[in-house]
This record gives C-alpha cells, sequence and structure tokens, in this order.
C-alpha cells in the first residue's frame, strides 16, 4: 500500500455575513480528557443590589453568551494564533513612548 499523499492547504471562513458577531468580555475554562470548553459571558456594571449579594455570597451571575467545546488537539493552535494577533495588535496600537525628560518636543 502507498504511503498516503499529504496535502496543505488554508482554511477560511465561508462567511456569508448570517452568523452575527457576539460579544463577550469574560471567559470561563474548563477541560475533559477528551476537550476544552470555553464558556463565554457578557458582564455589566452591577447594581446596588448585585454588589450587596456578590459581598455575601462572592459570586456574580453573567449571562452566557456562547459556550464553546474545541478538541484538546486544537487548543495549543488556538494559543499561538491568539498570541500571534496579540503581537500584532500590539505592534500596530502601540502607545508611543514619551521623550526623556528634559528634551524638548519633536515636530
Amino acid at each position: 500500500m502507498s504511503d498516503p499523499k499529504q496535502i496543505n492547504f488554508t482554511i477560511v471562513p465561508a462567511d456569508e455575513g448570517s452568523e452575527p458577531r457576539v460579544y463577550a468580555n469574560f471567559c470561563a475554562v474548563n477541560h475533559t480528557p477528551f476537550d476544552f470548553t470555553l464558556t463565554f459571558c457578557e458582564v455589566q456594571p452591577l447594581s446596588e443590589r448585585e454588589i450587596r449579594e456578590a459581598q455575601a455570597d462572592h459570586v456574580v451571575r453573567a449571562p452566557v453568551r456562547v459556550r464553546l467545546a474545541v478538541p484538546v488537539q486544537f487548543v495549543p493552535t488556538l494559543i499561538a494564533a491568539l498570541q500571534e494577533n496579540l503581537r500584532i495588535y500590539s505592534e500596530s496600537h502601540a502607545v508611543p513612548a514619551a521623550p526623556p525628560a528634559g528634551q524638548g518636543p519633536v515636530h
């Protein structure tokens, strides 16, 4: 039997605009021996009542926006992609350093 032929390709999302963008500002991560589950939530500013309740039981409940399960083998690739995108973001949105003390403005 011959060796299977290896084919390299790039996967791109087939974005037909049907899926809405979902906002989340919190992510809980859990795992099993088979997969990682990322639970994305949206945490809003708390009301006075919610603050009192949180002080009592140290829990704030946030609505789940999406729960995503990914295979364990996918996690290193996800981490690498996030790190690379964070690097690119940091380079393109870097705040210019302040000029050294004692020097005038640079025009």
